[in-house]
């Protein structure tokens, strides 16, 4: 008895890019970006969200810190909603926050000055300056999470102050830093304050103590320290040179150093509630990281150096936090808004692409055809899951080991005969219920060259025969996954029909013509992609100098 003959497996093309982890997935729904370049072009050094308190709701605003201003944002619109530039014509803004109800607005400067806004009117409600006040510039200040009118800022006079909204004086003052205090930061739960310096410490206040204050602990670092963030009431992220800190303030040591930037990381942030750290540098790069394991479970690349990041959540109190916007500050001047897009927002953004996609391929009608097809069909399933059934009737119906014959498709019976160029012929122009398969067509031209009969199934061909062959190599040609079959195809094709283009070039013919110019496109297609080829040779070569260098 001879053995079945079965139909050939289908070529499949090779398997791209390992899966999308589920970080990854997260982090691709913060599509809709918004460029928005500074007035005058000065670096975005602050991304500022109001702090949460769990007996309060939060202001659905967020401070953007640029120049000699603070621009005002709305989480709801991200449009800009108020502009505060009401510095000295010398002086810079830093660090401009916003009270967690969003009224009031604080800032440092170059200046040493520290100022508080009313946001509504943009009027200075306190300024406090002068022989009790920072003497040099102060690039952190920071709300007390807990106590509304408790404040406190970092200079770079090397002292960290503690200041109430009703008094003129600092009623806390601590000394120790030995070089510029650039980060700081109120730990959660009790009133001590973190501070990250010059001088490569990192230095644990407790603000209770009356009178000059000395540090309870000190944490050495390698680099200088640029950015401070609280992970609890027990432990502090803090960003030095290329590397960033776990820091356990109950044990007073590190349990953990995160190294995953190749150069200074200058901004720290939150998300997820507090279950993914991210980081930001200067090479450019955002590193989401694992607050559990440490490691990196996904990133972003921006095209300039990054100053400053923050989480933009939706929620108006702590239990409903939800991430909306990803803000990035470039030192190009550009704020970066990354708007998260979930439920009915993200369905509505992917059947947009979809549309559009169809469109420029100029598929629009196919496209709403399936559409309203979908439509349908969702629809009586939704009567159907509206009906009750109770199983009266039902027939049970037990799968055995039965082998079903699988019903070969015409090509595939011409092939099986050895009539292998109408094998193709049925490949490229099926009947119209089926519709042409580049699957299909790729394992029949596979099957050809593994049988050596390729040549026969191209050669004898008239124009108008030649014509749906010559449509597909300019389609597909530039498809790497292609290129290896495309290219035996094309030299057949030239080593046969070579000898003929010269009369097609000359004859009145239409199908000669569109022959000769269908040869014509494949050359320029083919021209321009050695053309891209060279490029990226030169470019790899002057890549490859730069790392020996």
């Amino acid at each position: 008895m001879a053995a079945e003959v079965l139909p050939l497996p289908p070529q499949r093309a090779p398997l791209g890019p390992a899966p999308l982890t589920a970080d990854q997935r997260y982090w691709r729904t913060f599509k809709d970006q918004l460029l928005l370049p500074s007035p005058h072009n000065a670096g975005v050094t602050s991304i500022t969200v109001p702090s949460f308190n769990s007996t309060g709701a939060q202001a659905d605003t967020f401070a953007v810190t640029s120049g000699g201003r603070v621009q005002i944002y709305s989480t709801k619109t991200r449009k800009l909603v108020k502009t505060i530039s009401r510095f000295g014509v010398d002086d810079t803004a830093r660090s401009g926050v916003l009270r967690r109800d969003g009224r009031i607005l604080l800032a440092g400067g170059d200046s040493g000055i520290v100022q508080a806004f009313d946001t509504g009117s943009r009027a200075i409600l306190k300024q406090w300056r002068g022989e009790h006040a920072h003497k040099q510039a102060v690039h952190v200040v920071r709300w007390n999470p807990n106590v509304l009118t408790d404040l406190m800022s970092t200079s770079d006079d090397r002292t960290v102050r503690v200041w109430d909204l009703t008094e003129d004086v600092s009623k806390w003052t601590g000394i120790g830093h030995e070089d510029y205090v650039r980060s700081g930061c109120y730990i959660p739960g009790h009133g001590m304050i973190a501070t990250g310096s010059y001088d490569q410490t990192v230095r644990l206040w407790d603000t209770r103590q009356s009178g000059t204050g000395k540090p309870a602990l000190t944490f050495k670092h390698t680099a200088p320290v640029e950015d401070l963030i609280p992970l609890g009431s027990a432990m502090l992220a803090s960003a030095a040179g290329n590397e960033v800190a776990i820091l356990n303030l109950v044990a007073g040591k590190a349990d953990h150093i995160v190294r995953s930037h190749q150069k200074t990381v200058t901004s720290l942030g939150l998300a997820q509630n507090g279950a993914r750290l991210l980081t930001g540098g200067l090479d450019g790069h955002i590193k989401v990281h694992n607050t559990t394991t440490w490691e990196v479970a996904s990133g972003l690349k921006y095209p300039a150096p990054i100053l400053s990041l923050a989480v933009v959540s939706s929620g108006a109190f702590e239990a409903d936090r939800e991430d909306k916007h990803l803000a990035v500050g470039l030192q190009t001047g550009i704020l970066s808004l990354r708007t998260r897009l979930a439920g009915t927002e993200k369905t509505k953004a992917r059947e947009k692409e979809k549309k559009m996609r169809a469109l420029i391929a100029g598929e629009a009608d196919e496209y709403e055809r399936k559409q309203k097809k979908k439509d349908k069909r969702q629809g009586i399933r939704a009567r159907d899951r509206g009906k009750d059934f109770r199983g009266e009737g039902a027939d049970i119906i037990i799968a055995g080991n039965e082998r079903t014959r699988q019903k070969l498709r015409p090509w595939q019976r011409s092939l099986r005969a050895g009539k292998y160029s109408l094998a193709l012929d049925q490949v490229l122009k099926p009947n119209p219920r089926e519709g042409f398969s580049n699957e299909d067509m790729v394992t029949l031209l596979t099957a050809l060259r593994h049988r050596s009969a390729l040549r026969t199934a191209l050669a004898g061909r008239s124009e108008e025969q030649l014509i749906p062959v010559l449509h597909w190599v300019l389609k597909y040609i530039n498809h790497a996954e292609h290129v290896n079959l495309i290219y035996d195809v094309v030299l057949l094709l030239l080593h046969i029909y070579s000898p003929r283009l010269g009369e097609w070039q000359e004859a009145d013919d239409d199908e000669a013509r569109q022959v000769v110019d269908l040869v014509k496109r494949i050359a320029r297609r083919v021209r321009k992609g050695a053309d891209y080829a060279a490029q990226a040779r030169e470019t790899l070569g002057m890549l490859e100098l730069m790392e020996m260098g």
